[in-house]
C-alpha cells in the first residue's frame, strides 16, 4: 500500500477548544443578566452567536472574534434600551472574550495513543488549524505536537477549501492517499470533499454553530464517521484492505 498522509485538525479533533468557548460565553451570558435582567438569556445568546457567526465569516478566525462580539452584543442591547455604552464594561467584557485563550490545553482522550500508531505504521502526519497563529502555536507548543507534525504544520485564517488545496500543492499529495480528519463539517469536511481526499468526521460533543452546514459534495474516496479518535487506525486500515480487494 501507498503511504497514507494524514492531515489532522486541531481543535476539538485533537484537543478540547469548544468547552473553554463554552466556559466563557456563559460567563458572558451570566454578565449580561445582570445588565439587563428582563431580557432572556437565550434572546442574549442568540444574538450573539449570530454576530458571533458573522465576524468569522467576514474576517476569519481571530483571537478578536470572540471579544468584540461580546462587546458588539452588549452595545447593541444598550443601544436598543436608550442608554450608552459604559466604557468601562466594554473593557470587562474585552478582557473576558481574550481570556479563553489564556486557558491550558488538554489533549482528548488517545490523542497520543493514535498519533503514535500511526507514525508507527508509517503514516505522514500533517496538520492543518485555523486560528490566530500566535494562539495555536501556543497551543502546539504546549502539547509538544511538533514531535509528530515536525514542519507540516499550517495555520489558516480562512480555514476552507482554497487553504487545503495549497497544503496539497506545496506538499505534493495524491488524493487517493490523502486523508482530512476533523470535527467541523464546515472546515474540515467540505474543503476534503471539494479537492477530493479520504475524509473522517468525528463530531465533537459540544460543536459550534459555524461548524454545521449541509454536505452537497460527492465523495471521490472515503467518506467515514466515527466516535473517537482511536478508531481511526482501524479505520483507516479497513478501508485500504477493502480498497484493495476491490481492484
Amino acid at each position: 500500500m501507498n503511504t497514507q498522509t494524514i492531515i489532522f485538525d486541531l481543535d476539538d479533533t485533537l484537543i478540547h477548544c469548544n468547552k473553554y468557548f463554552g466556559i466563557v460565553i456563559e460567563q458572558f451570558l451570566d454578565h449580561m443578566m445582570k445588565l439587563f435582567p428582563d431580557v432572556d438569556r437565550s434572546v442574549i445568546r442568540s444574538r450573539l452567536m449570530e454576530i458571533d457567526l458573522a465576524s468569522v465569516e467576514a474576517n476569519g478566525l481571530t483571537m478578536e472574534h470572540l471579544p468584540e462580539s461580546f462587546v458588539a452584543t452588549y452595545s447593541q442591547f444598550q443601544q436598543e434600551q436608550g442608554e450608552e455604552v459604559d466604557n468601562r464594561t466594554v473593557d470587562q467584557l474585552y478582557t473576558l472574550g481574550l481570556s479563553v485563550f489564556s486557558i491550558p490545553v488538554e489533549p482528548l482522550p488517545e490523542m497520543v495513543e493514535t498519533l503514535d500508531r500511526l507514525r508507527e505504521e508509517g503514516c505522514s502526519l500533517v496538520l492543518h488549524t485555523g486560528g490566530d497563529e500566535s494562539n495555536q502555536y501556543r497551543k502546539i507548543m504546549q502539547l509538544e505536537l511538533s514531535a509528530y507534525f515536525d514542519t507540516r504544520i499550517f495555520i489558516s485564517k480562512h480555514k476552507d477549501t482554497a487553504a487545503l488545496r495549497r497544503i496539497m500543492d506545496q506538499l505534493r499529495l495524491q488524493p487517493s492517499d490523502t486523508w482530512m480528519i476533523g470535527n467541523s463539517l464546515r472546515t474540515d469536511i467540505m474543503p476534503g470533499l471539494a479537492v477530493g481526499v479520504n475524509v473522517i468526521h468525528i463530531p465533537a460533543e459540544d460543536e459550534w454553530e459555524f461548524n454545521n452546514i449541509d454536505i452537497d459534495v460527492e465523495p471521490q474516496g472515503a467518506f467515514l464517521t466515527l466516535k473517537s479518535l482511536k478508531e481511526v487506525p482501524d479505520a483507516i486500515r479497513a478501508y485500504l484492505v477493502g480498497r484493495k480487494i476491490g481492484r
